[in-house]
């Protein structure tokens, strides 16, 4: 009797052991993904540091604080992550518009621009709970 417990004891961990590892080795590849170069030489986290530091000098204190506050709903474990690709994509939409300064246009474009698809429902509730108005992007919505 004492046997099996132990049996099914050591089975379990080793199921949530292999979980974990699985789960782990899953996010270390989508990292991995985004190291790889891209056709023109550079890879995706590359032209994200790119549009970071070429639109380190738009960005006003109302842009930023803006930008904390878009980011709020990401878990603080991820929010970093999230706040730099999120402000890479909003600096490129700046940096493409000849913007003098980051605005607040251009960080809710550059939100829905640089959340996934699968995200927009949390992304739309969000918007409207903070009483954002994001009517002029609703069609990258789409």
């Amino acid at each position: 009797m004492a046997h099996d417990t132990f049996m099914i004891f050591i089975l379990f961990w080793a199921f949530v052991l292999l979980f974990f590892m699985g789960v782990g080795g899953y996010f270390m590849f989508r990292k991995f993904l985004k190291v790889l170069p891209k056709e023109d030489g550079k890879s995706k986290l590359d032209w994200q540091n790119h549009y970071v530091d070429s639109s380190r000098h738009l960005w006003t204190e109302d842009s930023k604080a803006f930008l904390d506050k878009l980011v709020s709903p990401v878990p603080t474990a991820f929010r970093d992550i999230a706040k730099h690709s999120i402000a890479a994509r909003i600096g490129q939409v700046a940096l493409e518009a000849n913007a003098s300064e980051v605005t607040r246009a251009h960080c809710i474009e550059g939100y829905i621009l640089a959340t996934p698809r699968r995200d927009y429902k949390s992304l739309i509730s969000f918007l409207d709970r903070e009483e954002i108005d994001y009517s002029a992007y609703r069609h990258l919505l789409g």
